[in-house]
């Protein structure tokens, strides 16, 4: 049972050094800094590079056996005042 979550992103040291985006990886942790979730976006190159914070992605969340928890899918969404329908959406 978790009352509360707290989330770390690791970052990679070839994104410090190059300042390029790879794809993210984060630690999900319980009250007690103990990992119960580890999540890894998905995600292509050109996307992070073209789209950065509008980018399609899949965020895999699994538990400290590895398996598959919890899928977050996001398409490729418009982000213009000409567009509100199309707004982003998880």
């Amino acid at each position: 049972q978790l009352d509360q979550i707290i989330i770390h992103q690791q970052v990679e040291l070839l994104e410090a050094i190059l300042g390029t985006e790879t794809s993210s990886k984060y630690e999900i942790k319980n009250h007690l800094g103990q990992r119960v979730y580890f999540a890894v976006e998905e995600n292509g190159c050109c996307d992070r590079r073209l789209c950065s914070p509008l980018r399609p992605f899949t965020i895999r969340i699994a538990d400290s056996a590895g398996r598959e928890v919890i899928r977050v899918l996001r398409p490729l969404r418009c982000n213009s005042c000409c567009f509100p329908c199309f707004l982003q959406r998880v």
